[in-house]
This record gives structure tokens, sequence and C-alpha cells, in this order.
């Protein structure tokens, strides 16, 4: 599928109220809970897509429009949403986000962004030059491949007490796919 930023936001809007449906007031087994040492829990996931609101996606939208490949991206902080998340609850994270995104949204739409405009490129700190239109596909991809993360670690709770089932589930048998930029 050809980049279209109305497909991109259709996408990038209903996040958060997937995420609200399926999180909302579970026991916090299944959101505190990680795969394990060095692995993320739900809220975690939930206070990383925060943190990509406050400082990734309009962050480098902006920086692509205004100063396009003469300086590179600041970095993102990698760890930044475990100390944003300490402490809150996830209710707390959840709405947090939907605002975030709300007003990143608001703001991607009053950019009336053009074809052009999607050509144009920025410098990733280690992925080198990227289009517009790249990082705003990733900005849905990111939000799937997040979904995908929250289904397995939720998966993962009940790996032992699906018994002989688990070689049938996918979502089991996952590892993860994400590697650092």
């Amino acid at each position: 599928m050809a980049f279209e930023l109305e497909n991109t936001i259709e996408l990038l809007e209903r996040t958060p109220a997937a995420l609200d449906a399926l999180l909302r007031g579970l026991p916090a087994v299944w959101t505190d809970s990680s795969e394990g040492a060095n692995s993320w829990s739900v809220s975690t996931v939930i206070a990383h897509l925060i943190q990509g609101e406050h400082e990734d996606w309009m962050p480098r939208t902006r920086h692509i429009l205004q100063s396009g490949e003469t300086q590179p991206f600041a970095a993102f902080d990698r760890e930044a949403h475990v100390r944003y998340g300490k402490g809150k609850m996830l209710t707390q994270l959840l709405d947090e986000f939907a605002h975030a995104r709300a007003k990143s949204l608001d703001e991607l739409r009053g950019l009336k962004l053009t074809t052009q405009d999607f050509e144009r490129r920025g410098k990733h700190p280690s992925l080198g030059s990227v289009s517009l239109s790249e990082l705003l596909a990733t900005w849905a991809a990111h939000d799937l491949t997040h979904l995908h993360q929250i289904s397995r670690i939720m998966a993962h709770q009940v790996r032992e007490a699906v018994g002989p089932w688990a070689r049938f589930l996918g979502v089991l048998q996952c590892a993860g796919h994400s590697q650092a930029a």
C-alpha cells in the first residue's frame, strides 16, 4: 500500500481507543507483568507510546519541515519512558496517551501537508536520510508493533496454563521482532 496521510491518520486515531477497550479495568496481573527479565510490561509500553508523542513523531515532522537534512534529529531516549511511567497507574497512562495522540493528530492535520511535503527529507541519527512519508508510515507501523507486543506480553501470562495448546498459538511462539535503531 502506498503512503496516504488520511489512511495513516485513520489508524493512528484508533490506537488509543483500541488500547483503552483492551486494557482499562483489567486486573494488574495482565498489565503489570512482563515476559521476564529486561522486558516491558503493558504499562511500560503505554508510557513508551506517550514518550513518542512528546519526543518523536511530531517533533521530527516539524524538524523535517523546518530544517530538512541540515541537522540530524535529536536522539530518541529509548529509556525515558521507564522514568516517565514510574509510579503512574495504567488508567492515567491511557488517558495521557489519548490526550497526547489527539493533540498530535490535530497538529498534523493543521499542517495541511502536500505531496511535495511528503517527499521532504530529514536526517535520522542512525538511519541517515528519511522522508516525511517514511516517518509518518513508521508511526502507524510503530503503533501496530506495540499492539502486537502488548498481545504477546498478555499471552505470556497464560503460557503455562494453556498446556499443550501453546504450540498452536502463534502469539506464544513469537519472541519479538524489534531491534534498536
